[in-house]
């Protein structure tokens, strides 16, 4: 056993050792070997031969010796550090880097508030911000020269919050400004008809509720908007809009150039889009979209009328599990997923990435590829996932994450989750404002942020006995739920009440859905039979996912209604803390016998140390009495008894009655 830490060196450790002791070892083996021939090799009873001349110690000169303890030393300190060096390095290493999340915040605070102000006041703020930024720039160099490392630290985090902060603001102001345009305020105040020339962004999804007009079949794709013509005048733009059309808008595809008719109306209140374009005509394409924006969405097209000969259920859940696609998902199955908090798993999301990330990495790294060559070939086949999938907002999120954490891993830096997340999610809400805004974008980080500041305390309260499957597949979804749940209320007041249960049962067979998948999208065009084998090992998984779900809704309470509003979130934020000390309650069953009899103990401490109380009889039809008593050795309590003054009541006689 190692005195040090109590536990037996390691292979490493003995190894060390030997090396740095051998020399040792040696030299005592030769001495006592030489010592024992001397000593048994004469015959008894022969005369002792005449001592040799002895050579004496082998010479060694002093400066050596002492140089070659101070090499044995330095090569003990260098390969088998301290175990307190060790255990300081390895805290400081799961230490939580906080330094990130006051710039997070205020560029989240920024893109937030551009949509709600005015070009006029956005440049007011940045100007503040701006000149806060640069005298606390100021200060940092003064402290630089003065020393201080903590609160240089402090002021350094800061000015770069309020740098990135003024950078929001002004891609807000610019935006604003573009939106504010007299001109175009005018047509879309006006609701005027025009002839639209614009880029689609994003890619079509179908609208549950009927138009005004009353068609069921709604369609809604994001663009931009580089030339109106109204009133025979044309007019240039850059203006983000939302084109709502009919059945025939589903076919339209990212990065095309089109033309289209309809009417301009204004967004909601706080909106990133500038207008809402009603389609009065099917798209004009006017150009093609690219072929690395065309090539990957086609394949996700083709990997979902490749698995049309799946089970109904399967059919419509694993093109919306691998790719995202949910057009062949039917309602019924969509709110059963959704009644029981398993629609996550039909929007690609931090999951999705996280798995297909993983396996490309072992992949890489199984054909002996270097640490930067297979980071390259991870991050392009995540880059090719995300453009079959569309740049979805959760899918860019986990996405930008995985390239920073593969990144820093290349790197040869072990990764902090909270400092990566704080770094995608600055990086997305500078190239894309309107997220800021998006719910889903604020449920994916919520998610993400629960996993990484809970998930690993809950796994840890778990026994050693539990294997850490077991105790990961409840603590990823528990932790997420926490800080997701409160959110969801305000979008939908009711509860998952097998939510939990759930997701531990399909954490199992995503992975296998995902992973099979996603590898039978790039095989499909050349070997269709082993794409086919893929999407059936993947469908059976996803059919499974969906007999869970059917089975969680259909038990009985699936979906309670719960209060809407700031109630709703307030008592949803304290069932999920509730939720947590239940959890550890449970994992902790003896420890917690040992709270309740030290509170016990305390209550009772606590009111041995009371005074005595006597409640009197202040009225004369007052009855019983009052009386808590100190503890007496010897003596029995006294307990609140009834009082023995049974004296009967004179009755009142009325005037003039007998």
């Amino acid at each position: 056993m190692d005195g040090r830490n109590g536990r037996a060196p390691s292979r490493w450790h003995r190894y060390v050792q030997a090396a740095v002791e051998s020399p040792r070892v040696d030299s005592a083996r030769r001495d006592s070997a030489a010592t024992g021939s001397r000593q048994d090799g004469s015959a008894p009873g022969a005369a002792a031969p005449a001592p040799p001349i002895s050579p004496g110690p082998p010479f060694r000169p002093r400066a050596a010796s002492v140089l070659s303890g101070k090499i044995r030393a330095d090569i003990r300190r260098r390969l088998l550090p301290d175990p307190k060096d060790t255990a300081a390095a390895e805290q400081n290493r799961r230490r939580t880097d906080l330094r990130l999340v006051p710039a997070t915040l205020l560029v989240w605070a920024a893109t937030v508030a551009g949509p709600w102000l005015t070009p006029t006041t956005l440049l007011l703020v940045w100007s503040g911000l701006a000149a806060s930024a640069g005298a606390l720039l100021a200060m940092v160099l003064r402290r630089k020269k003065a020393g201080g490392h903590w609160r240089r630290t402090f002021l350094t985090t800061l000015t770069a919050a309020l740098m990135l902060a003024a950078a929001s603001t002004a891609h807000s102001a610019v935006s604003s400004a573009q939106r504010s345009d007299e001109h175009m305020a005018g047509l879309i105040a006006g609701r005027k008809s025009v002839v639209a020339e614009a880029e689609l962004t994003g890619a079509p999804r179908a609208l549950k509720t009927p138009g005004p007009s009353g068609r069921a079949e709604r369609w809604a794709v994001a663009a931009v908007v580089r030339a109106l013509t109204s009133g025979g005048q044309v007019a240039r733009a850059q203006l983000p809009v939302v084109i709502i059309g009919g059945h025939e808008w589903q076919h339209a595809g990212t990065g095309q150039l089109i033309r289209v008719t309809g009417k301009l109306r204004p967004p909601d209140a706080g909106r990133v889009e500038a207008a809402i374009l009603t389609a009065s005509s099917p798209p004009a394409r006017l150009a093609a979209a690219q072929d690395w924006q065309q090539a990957p969405a086609a394949l996700g097209k083709r990997f979902a009328s490749a698995s049309a000969w799946l089970p109904p259920d399967a059919r419509g859940l694993l093109p919306g599990m691998v790719t995202g696609d949910t057009g062949g998902l039917s309602e019924e199955l969509e709110t059963v997923m959704k009644t029981v908090g398993l629609t996550h798993l039909t929007a690609v999301s931090g999951a999705n990435c996280s798995l297909i990330l993983g396996a490309l990495l072992l992949a890489a790294r199984s054909l002996r590829l270097g640490r930067i060559p297979a980071a390259a070939c991870a991050l392009a086949g995540l880059g090719l996932f995300v453009l079959m999938v569309g740049p979805d907002a959760s899918v860019l999120r986990a996405s930008l994450m995985g390239a920073v954490a593969v990144a820093s891993l290349a790197g040869g830096r072990a990764g902090r989750g909270l400092s990566f997340l704080c770094l995608a999610v600055i990086a997305l809400l500078l190239v894309e404002p309107e997220l800021g805004a998006s719910f889903g974008f604020l449920l994916s980080v919520l998610a993400t942020l629960g996993i990484i500041v809970l998930g690993r305390s809950i796994m840890g309260w778990f026994p050693p006995r539990v294997p850490r499957w077991v105790a990961a597949a409840v603590a990823v979804p528990l932790s997420a739920q926490v800080l997701c749940g409160p959110v969801i209320v305000l979008l939908q007041p009711q509860f998952a009440t097998y939510s939990l249960l759930a997701n531990v049962l399909v954490a199992p067979l995503v992975a296998p859905v995902t992973i099979l998948g996603t590898a039978a999208v790039p095989v499909l065009p050349f070997l269709p039979w082993l794409a086919a084998v893929l999407i059936g090992i993947a469908g059976l998984f996803a059919g499974a996912v969906a007999s869970i779900a059917r089975f969680t809704a259909g038990l009985p309470g699936a979906a309670p209604s719960w209060p809407e509003g700031v109630f709703g979130l307030l008592t949803m934020l304290l069932f999920s803390m509730l939720t947590l000390v239940a959890l550890w309650i449970a994992v902790h069953p003896a420890h917690t016998v040992k709270l309740v009899l030290a509170a016990h103990a305390h209550t009772v401490r606590f009111l041995d140390r009371l005074p005595e109380v006597r409640l009197r009889r202040t009225a004369p039809g007052s009855r019983g009495r009052l009386r808590v008593c100190n503890l007496n050795s010897g003596r029995n309590h006294e307990w609140p008894l009834p009082s023995n003054d049974r004296r009967r009541r004179q009755p009142i006689r009325r005037p003039g009655g007998t």
